[in-house]
């Protein structure tokens, strides 16, 4: 097998939540490039407009607008892909939400809003789109599940962000979990990223961009093809025996210490 056939992942289809901004939106657009029939998701539609605006200019990219943080949400979601494809060869988990707030201010609803999209949005999308990941899935090629975790559920973040580090520790256990029961037609593996543009990052990268690049061992903030690549290897053949696995994406941050 040439290299070129080893990560050659042309003619797949692949979701990608949260894929109208940040991570997803890289995740999306490296996939797009490598030949992959894409569809993005996310409740915004206009962000969502937008990416596949620019995407379908270099190959073939969709989106449906679903809101992930409930269990009805993410029933459509599988609905909706249904009707398009019978099958489905990769999944992409990121949709995600954060918050941020002294101990003393956090409840119920902060916990809510992290945790609904972040652990059960991952869980329940899994699930409604199950059938079309099986009828896809082969022995020698698997169907693909990549869950979007973070260095922050490997490692205390300095941030007061409970929620969001609970939630991505929760979604590094829940690949195992699936890994281990999905096998051997689908594999299960998480992205955990440091430090990237994104959204949910802007604020933070605009106060201290600089003071977390020189924390990084690596020396800068992630760009997309940092991402982008660990995603096309874990869809390729070059990635196919491999589930279960937690891989930090972040310039060597939570590796190193």
């Amino acid at each position: 097998m040439t290299a070129s056939e080893l990560f050659d992942i042309a003619g797949k289809r692949a979701v990608v939540t949260g894929g109208g901004s940040g991570i997803g939106t890289m995740i999306a657009s490296g996939l797009v490039e490598a030949g992959v029939s894409v569809i993005i998701a996310s409740r915004k539609e206009d962000s969502l407009k937008e990416v596949t605006e620019a995407l379908a200019e270099r190959g073939d990219c969709s989106y449906i607008v679903a809101d992930l943080s409930t269990e009805g949400g993410c029933e459509g979601l599988g609905a909706a892909v249904a009707e398009r494809w019978d099958s489905l060869d990769i999944l992409v988990n990121n949709a995600g939400a954060n918050w941020g707030a002294p101990l003393a201010e956090q409840n119920s609803a902060s916990w809510h809003r992290v945790l609904d999209v972040n652990v059960e949005g991952v869980f329940h999308t899994t699930k409604f789109l199950l059938p079309l990941l099986q009828a896809a899935g082969r022995d020698d090629d698997p169907a693909r599940i990549i869950n979007i975790g973070s260095i922050d559920g490997i490692q205390v973040p300095g941030f007061e962000t409970y929620a969001y580090s609970a939630s991505k520790a929760a979604v590094h256990q829940l690949t195992r979990h699936l890994a281990k029961h999905l096998a051997p037609q689908i594999t299960v593996n998480a992205i955990a990223p440091g430090p990237f543009q994104s959204r949910m990052m802007k604020a933070t990268l605009a106060a201290a961009g600089d003071g977390m690049a020189k924390m990084v061992p690596l020396r800068r903030i992630g760009q997309p093809q940092d991402m982008a690549g660990p995603a096309i290897f874990l869809c390729s053949k070059a990635g196919a025996y491999l589930t279960g696995a937690i891989i930090p994406v972040d310039g060597g941050i939570a590796t190193t210490k």
